[in-house]
Parts: structure tokens; C-alpha cells; sequence
């Protein structure tokens, strides 16, 4: 099976795929994905299947871990098992909004504990000092701690 380098940067954005490494640029730094960005435990506060897909954060919730409004993040449900991705919308700051929408609200319901996370590529410089910020939330989507 052939790949061309712009379908591999597409599906796997910062990698190479093992059969295109002679088509890698010398000079590219090795990179490692790391753990960005996680809310855990944050409470499923609604759900609307009729929107067009995203998982809509209070907006102070997402700023405090760095999550920006669009970005790529990988939810799993801690109440089902069941893990997706999707992006952030933010919702309005201070009210502990965790709402589901589109088709992601088949995963979850009312009350439902979810682990929200983004990840980064960081070069070994960085990789190396690199620490992920977590806030780890109540019932109620109040920060209990940050790490």
C-alpha cells in the first residue's frame, strides 16, 4: 500500500508513517505527544442532539487548563466506557456548563463524569520539562484542585 506524505500528515498531523521516513526532511526534530490539557471529572450538565456536534466548556473552566475554543480534544466517559473526539465550544464563563451536543450526546447523559483531554507535540527540550494542566472538578464543575 503507498502513502503520500500529505494523506499521512492528514490523518497522523506531526508523524511520519514508518514507509515514508526516507521522504522525512532531515532536519525535522523528533516530537512526542503529551498531555496538554485535561479536566477530570466534570459533570454532564446537558445534552442537545439538534446541535451541529462539539462539547461546549464554561469558558473559565476550559481558559484555566488552556483548552481554546475549537480545539481538538478527546472525551472519555467515565460512567459508560465510551471515549470520542470532538472540539470545544466555550459556554459562559463562571457556569459550570459540560453540555453534549450533536451526535456525542448519544454518549453521555445528565450527570455523567467525563475526563476531557488535549494533547500537544513538544520537541525533547520541551517534552522534558513539560507538565500538563489539570483541574480535577466536583459534582458541581467547581475546581477542587489543580495540578
Amino acid at each position: 500500500m503507498r502513502f503520500s506524505p500529505d494523506a499521512v500528515h492528514r490523518f497522523c498531523p506531526g508523524t511520519f508513517h514508518p514507509r515514508l521516513l526516507p521522504l522525512a526532511p532531515a532536519t525535522l526534530p523528533m516530537t512526542t505527544c503529551l498531555l496538554k490539557s485535561k479536566i477530570h471529572r466534570a459533570a454532564v450538565t446537558g445534552a442537545s442532539v439538534d446541535y451541529e456536534g462539539s462539547l461546549t466548556i464554561a469558558a473559565d473552566l476550559a481558559e484555566r487548563v488552556g483548552l481554546r475554543a475549537y480545539e481538538r480534544i478527546l472525551v472519555g466517559n467515565l460512567s459508560n466506557g465510551e471515549r470520542f473526539e470532538t472540539y470545544v465550544i466555550y459556554g459562559p464563563p463562571g457556569s459550570g456548563v459540560i453540555e453534549l451536543n450533536g451526535a456525542t450526546a448519544h454518549l453521555g447523559k445528565l450527570g455523567d463524569r467525563l475526563t476531557i483531554m488535549s494533547f500537544g507535540w513538544y520537541d525533547e527540550q520541551e517534552s522534558a520539562r513539560h507538565k500538563p494542566a489539570v483541574a480535577l472538578l466536583d459534582a458541581e464543575n467547581k475546581v477542587v484542585r489543580s495540578l
